[in-house]
């Protein structure tokens, strides 16, 4: 019988619904690095999503929590990686597709099960775990036909796939202590300095203002991926593990898929579609009790 608790439920719906939302993230973002280069585009979300942290913060009353001194390790940790994180992802997104993209950062799954099954104390049930390699098999069968040859922006993405459990893993206990929100604007007051060293030093400055149709994909950017669904995001950890998180945002690269499908009319490849059964079906293990 299933019994899943109504909190662990909870964070299966945030995974999935911020899955949806981050579907459109490599499409929105490739189109604001054409425009502005892929430091100052991201520099420029995370701005724009930092201003609407705050407010929200300012709103509830929430602002005072970033000043816990028990909560600043793990905010400096999170920041760190998740700066890393995306910052090695607009760059890959120089000279990938917004599907590979999306695809290889599902291999998170495993850097998740080493890091933390593996090496760590986070156990599941044999149920669980076939589930997840199940995802893992199907982000691999639907990256394969376009990537026999690895160009560098997989190998970028690659490398910020194995960072991101580590960034849910601090994420998860900041959130312990603090809000969603203080989570979220403290990790991007700490990166923006970084970011706009970096922008400044390896691209040349651009008015937002002078692309008004990236302009638009960038508010798109900051509101939905950076702001809701990396909330969902947040919130998701506080109830569920890392490696689960990890495993169910393999719905991502299915609504890239789609989403491509539906703005530019390429149609998923047979292959394509068998990865996307292994991921539906690994999912629907995962959520379940053994």
């Amino acid at each position: 019988m299933n019994t899943t608790h109504p909190h662990e439920r909870k964070g299966e719906l945030y995974a999935f619904s911020l899955s949806a939302l981050e579907g459109f993230f490599p499409i929105f973002s490739i189109y604001t690095i054409q425009a502005y280069g892929a430091v100052t585009a991201y520099g420029y979300t995370i701005a724009l999503s930092t201003l609407l942290f705050l407010l929200l913060q300012w709103r509830y009353g929430l602002l005072r929590e970033m000043f816990d001194p028990a909560v600043h390790r793990d905010l400096l940790l999170t920041s760190l990686f998740i700066a890393l994180l995306f910052l090695g992802i607009f760059i890959g997104l120089r000279y990938t597709t917004a599907a590979n993209a999306s695809v290889i950062m599902v291999l998170q799954l495993f850097f998740s099960y080493l890091y933390f099954n593996f090496f760590g104390q986070e156990r599941m049930r044999a149920l669980h775990l076939t589930g997840a390699a199940l995802m893992g098999i199907g982000a691999i069968v639907v990256l394969l036909p376009q990537s026999w040859r690895f160009n560098p922006g997989d190998l970028i993405i690659l490398a910020s796939a194995a960072i991101a459990p580590l960034a849910n893993y601090y994420q998860k206990r900041a959130r312990a202590r603090v809000s969603g929100l203080s989570v979220m604007s403290a990790r991007n007051l700490i990166a923006l300095p970084f970011l706009a060293v970096a922008a400044f030093a390896f691209e040349s400055p651009v008015n937002p203002l002078e692309h008004p149709k990236a302009l638009g994909f960038l508010l798109l950017n900051a509101t939905l991926i950076f702001v809701l669904a990396k909330l969902l995001w947040v919130e998701a950890l506080h109830y569920i593990s890392v490696t689960k998180l990890s495993a169910l945002a393999a719905f991502i690269p299915l609504w890239t898929l789609l989403f491509v499908y539906l703005i530019d009319g390429l149609i998923p490849s047979t292959q394509s579609l068998l990865g996307a059964c292994a991921v539906v079906t690994g999912a629907m293990a995962l959520t379940r009790r053994a």
